[in-house]
């Protein structure tokens, strides 16, 4: 928690919009979400997404991972303890059902995101990792309840914004992995390419120039004050 915890005081240091953090099971009992929530908070989080999987928890998308859920009462507890510690009401305690993860159906996720709602919930993160849309948008249809919707379409990427709109209930997409595989996806090719060529004479021209990353870094501010305070 303490690294995750480093790096979001570093993004909200640098941006003014707001920051959903995961943070996975709250990293124990509900007496470790009252203490996860407070720091997430102070760090600068507007919103944390909590699961309700037992901890130590797999990832969603494992092959053969464990699946394992917690009993409802135990993670309304979590979400009640969650709603407590905050000190801000605006800020948003998003609760994540992995039921249909868990190949526990339709009937036992909309049973669990009602139970989380009536604890507290401010939105309900559904999720699937099948490959189509299919699971999450008959979930959408049964959800006829006013807490909003989360969903975060790493496996089934055909449920795009206009699909999403026609659904009516879902206000948050999460593009949870998009980024770092985007740059992975970037940096092989890359030296891929420089590997292939034997040197970097082709693909510098479709790189960044080095001066964009001095503009990102604000390295004029720096020389700025440089000239200003050095004497």
């Amino acid at each position: 928690m303490t690294q995750h915890l480093d790096m979001l005081r570093a993004i909200a240091g640098r941006t003014r919009l707001p920051i959903v953090a995961d943070i996975d099971t709250g990293y124990g009992n509900a007496i470790n979400v009252i203490h996860a929530i407070t720091e997430y908070e102070r760090a600068g989080a507007s919103a944390v997404v909590i699961e309700d999987k037992t901890f130590p928890k797999v990832t969603s998308l494992a092959a053969e991972g464990r699946q394992d859920l917690l009993r409802i009462e135990e993670f309304q507890g979590k979400i009640e303890a969650a709603i407590t510690a905050r000190s801000d009401p605006a800020f948003l305690v998003i609760a994540r059902t992995e039921a249909l993860i868990a190949g526990l159906g339709e009937v036992e996720a909309l049973h669990r995101a009602h139970a989380y709602m009536e604890a507290g919930a401010d939105m309900i993160l559904i999720h699937s990792k099948s490959k189509t849309p299919c699971e999450i948008e008959s979930f959408a249809r049964a959800w006829t309840r006013t807490v909003p919707l989360v969903i975060v379409p790493n496996a089934y990427p055909d449920l795009d914004a206009k699909r999403v709109k026609m659904l009516g209930n879902i206000r948050m997409i999460i593009y949870g992995n998009y980024g770092i595989r985007a740059a992975a996806t970037a940096m092989q090719e890359t030296f891929r390419r420089i590997i292939a060529d034997g040197g970097v004479q082709n693909v510098h021209k479709d790189i960044l120039p080095v001066d964009e990353i001095f503009r990102i870094q604000k390295t004029e501010e720096i020389k700025a004050a440089e000239a200003r305070f050095l004497r």
